[in-house]
């Protein structure tokens, strides 16, 4: 670890020593926490159900009730809030990474964080974030399609579980549990917007935008007398915010950008059962349906730019991004028992259309005969997955408890497709002086069409136990093996040692691997453009290509591999009464990190040139086993609870400190080039180091007395860095801290109003110099703030909700 860290380990520590004696002194109410349910923990144990405070790794388990209980009413946005390992930030101007955001724990990247939906792994986006945000390179799960309403708790391991759950497990996991009810059932309709001061580096102005209508809800019914059917739905408008800094190119100087959250309208349905065949086997299953329509803008085209045809837009343009994505899932499963062994066996589908449309725009190449509005094409992931999971225990003389095992296989199926777009979208027309394509978005073109699967299987095995009443211990192995890159064996083991009957020590060691998405090995990008280098002017291409096209091997690019990771963790427990606290330190280390390299071009050097003709290619990027990284970090999480004559307080304390370092830069071992272009500016590298805080804080106190609740949150984000190839023109987000607070009233008759502000203080980043932000070309003002800013740049927001149950 870094001095730093250990610095920051010892305030920790000696915080957590602070709250411990002062809740020895407060101790009069030791039953305070008799009101509060026991929560059972499954994730991360295959092979035993622990609660919460007894796990051998760290879960935080965050309730339905808790996220309700915020403006906002995306999940992700709401999982951040209350877990400060999780990030989420509100990336603008990156294309469709603004539509569909990835989220990221613990500082990895968004792909490397399993999503499970009731124990089963759920689908990823087919978005590949290629441009300059936070998770570049990767394809993540968009957890916003997922309504909180069909929610009943999230748990968020954070520890590495490859070795229980396979690939992408190297951060953590994600589990969603759905609501199972067969009766009951609630509506909420909320509505808020923007209301802020925005002062950027040139002008200052109030802004009231991005209003949200929120409808969601869930029923249960009953299926027969001992089964249950949920359903959940959710439906949501916004309208887009405006962040930007005035255009100086303009006459007067105005805002021309739209640099902020796109517009976007939205449904999400969930439906969740259960019903017993005997008195044995019971059937279940679950599915869910969504669909996001969004548009996000490019950056401005002015009068005169190159890429404008005055005699259509006189007065410069506006390109809209529209990003089209549906997903969908369905799962049916059995589970039992098969003598002394109980069984669950299950069969799971889902996948995720994105459809790209790029409107209010032009192709230059075509000049006034161009289209206006263009289909760009389409990006399709699917997955199939089969799970069949077995386990009993095992009776062992002198054990506190018996050794349960539990064996498991697991196979699936993916597939990836790329469909082109219009012509007019990606081709280079009669102008041939002219760019190609559509402004602000360019189609997929014929060239970069895909269609590929893959297959794998993985089978585990997992035994833990408590062999005394104080020491317990979990060890699992999982085998894999992919049809597209080979074999993997991961393993891992945990203990925990309970001290004192408060006091108990904990600590994992494991290794874990996450597979090359099939995005990452086939995605492919390609703009045409003129060349005028040789004596006769010809058309090439230059843009994304994959690893294993002829293209990239001829530059030295070989087929991915997967990563590999160690995860060590160390940590504490402490509990009495109400008061609890969990403090665990981690490091984990990666090997053949996927990266996205920088475009290697023909004019970097004769050998380039002449490698790339042959394709017609003038340059070239591709996906590379890149970096190995370490990253080292610590949580703290504390909770009371306290009962007074004016209400219930309950008090919790999160803290998050997380580091990562680039060990080793990886290059073209097999590549002819001598000598070899940078694969990793110093850009890539920060962006992949630090576009994360490293010290993310919350202190939240929510009081209860009578029909009133009243939630307040201060949220500490440490600075973060948008980097420049120059350092002294890096943009910094800066330290700050965010309030939320909210009122509820519940009324006997199950009707509860809540009135709330996010952001009370009207909370920025730091503003982005005049200087530092886009002073000619397209995007003239534009980035008056840090696209990576841990909590945006859209200021104070103001909502009403009104909720009823029954």
């Amino acid at each position: 670890m870094s001095k730093r860290l250990y610095v920051t380990t010892a305030l920790v520590l000696s915080l957590s020593a602070v709250l411990t004696t002062q809740t020895f002194a407060q101790d009069a109410e030791p039953a305070a926490a008799a009101d509060e349910p026991t929560q059972v923990v499954v994730t991360g144990q295959r092979a035993s159900k622990r609660s919460r405070l007894d796990t051998l790794a760290p879960v935080d388990v965050i309730t339905a009730a808790s996220l309700a209980a915020q403006g906002t009413t995306e999940l992700a946005q709401g999982l951040s809030r209350v877990t400060p390992s999780l990030n989420f930030p509100r990336p603008a101007g990156v294309d469709g990474t603004d539509n569909v955001r990835p989220a990221s724990l613990r500082g990895l990247s968004p792909d490397q964080t399993l999503v499970l939906v009731n124990g089963k792994r759920r689908h990823s986006s087919a978005l590949v974030n290629v441009n300059g945000a936070t998770g570049r390179g990767s394809s993540a799960v968009d957890l916003n399609a997922i309504p909180e309403a069909a929610l009943d708790r999230l748990e968020v391991l954070r520890d590495g579980a490859s070795a229980q759950y396979g690939s992408d497990a190297i951060a953590g996991v994600i589990n969603l549990h759905l609501r199972e009810a067969n009766h009951g059932g609630g509506l909420s309709v909320s509505y808020g917007k923007y209301d802020t001061e925005i002062k950027a580096a040139n002008s200052s102005r109030h802004a009231s935008d991005g209003a949200t209508t929120n409808v969601s809800g869930w029923v249960g019914l009953p299926l027969g007398s001992d089964g249950f059917l949920t359903i959940s739905g959710e439906t949501r408008r916004r309208n887009p915010t405006s962040r930007g800094d005035i255009d100086a190119l303009v006459s007067p100087a105005v805002v021309t950008s739209r640099y902020g959250d796109p517009a976007q309208s939205s449904y999400s349905f969930f439906v969740n059962a259960g019903k017993p065949l005997d008195d044995n086997w019971t059937l279940y299953g679950n599915a869910s349906l969504s669909d996001l329509d969004s548009k996000s803008a490019a950056f401005f085209r002015h009068a005169d730019a190159s890429g404008n045809v005055s005699e259509v837009y006189p007065f410069g343009f506006l390109p809209v991004i529209n990003a089209q994505s549906s997903d969908y899932s369905a799962a049916v499963g059995v589970r039992g028992n098969l003598g002394e062994w109980t069984s669950d066996f299950s069969l799971s589908a889902g996948g995720n259309k994105l459809d790209y449309y790029t409107l209010n725009s032009i192709n230059p190449s075509y000049g006034a005969a161009s289209q206006r509005d263009f289909y760009d094409g389409q990006l399709k992931y699917a997955q199939t997955v089969f799970n069949a999971d077995i386990s009993r225990p095992f009776a062992i003389s002198g054990w506190a408890s018996p050794l349960t095992l539990a064996l498991g296989l697991e196979a699936r199926q993916e597939t990836y497709e790329i469909k082109a777009g219009d012509v007019q979208s990606y081709a280079l027309g009669p102008l041939t002086t002219k760019s190609a394509g559509a402004q602000g978005f360019g189609g997929f073109q014929p060239s970069n069409v895909v269609n590929e699967d893959r297959n794998n299987i993985g089978v585990y095995a997992d035994v833990a136990a408590d062999i005394t009443d104080r020491f317990s211990f979990d060890a699992a192995i999982r085998a894999e093996n992919y049809s597209d890159f080979g074999d993997n064996l991961s393993g891992k083991l945990a203990a925990r040692y309970k001290l004192t009957d408060s006091f108990a020590v904990r600590g994992s060691v494991s290794t874990g691997f996450r597979a090359p998405s099939l995005a990452q090995q086939y995605f492919t990008s390609t703009a045409s453009v003129l060349d005028t280098s040789g004596s006769v002017g010809k058309i090439v291409e230059t843009g994304t290509f994959p690893a294993t096209s002829n293209v990239a091997i001829a530059l030295g690019a070989e087929p991915l591999k997967a990563e590999k990771s160690t995860n060590y963790t160390l940590g504490g427990v402490w509990h009495s009464g109400p008061f609890e606290v969990t403090l665990d330190a981690y490091s984990i280390k990666i090997e053949d990190r996927v990266l996205l390299s920088e475009n290697i071009s023909k004019g970097f050097s004769p050998q380039v040139a002449t490698l790339l003709a042959p394709y017609g290619v003038s340059a070239a990027r591709f996906f590379i086993n890149g970096a190995a990284t370490t990253t080292n970090g610590v949580d703290l999480v504390a909770n009371y609870r306290l009962p007074t004559d004016f209400g219930r307080f309950n008090i919790s304390l999160a803290y998050n400190h997380n580091e990562t370092e680039i060990d080793s830069l990886n290059t073209l071992d097999n590549s002819p080039l001598n000598p070899q272009p940078v694969l990793f500016a110093r850009v890539r590298q920060v962006i992949l180091t630090n576009s994360s805080p490293e010290d993310k804080a919350t202190l939240a106190v929510d009081w209860t007395k009578g029909q009133w609740i009243v939630n307040g949150r201060a949220t500490y984000y440490g600075d973060v860095i948008d980097p420049n190839a120059d350092i002294a023109k890096d943009i910094h987000s800066g330290d700050h801290t965010l309030v939320d607070l909210s009122a509820s009233y519940r009324f006997g008759t199950g009707t509860t109003v809540t009135l709330g502000a996010d952001n009370l203080f009207d909370e920025y980043p730091n503003k982005t110099r005049a200087d530092l932000n886009v002073t000619s070309g397209n995007g003239v003002g534009a980035l008056a703030f840090t696209r990576f800013s841990p909590f945006g740049f859209n200021g104070r927001y103001l909502y009403a909700k009104l909720s009823q149950t029954w």
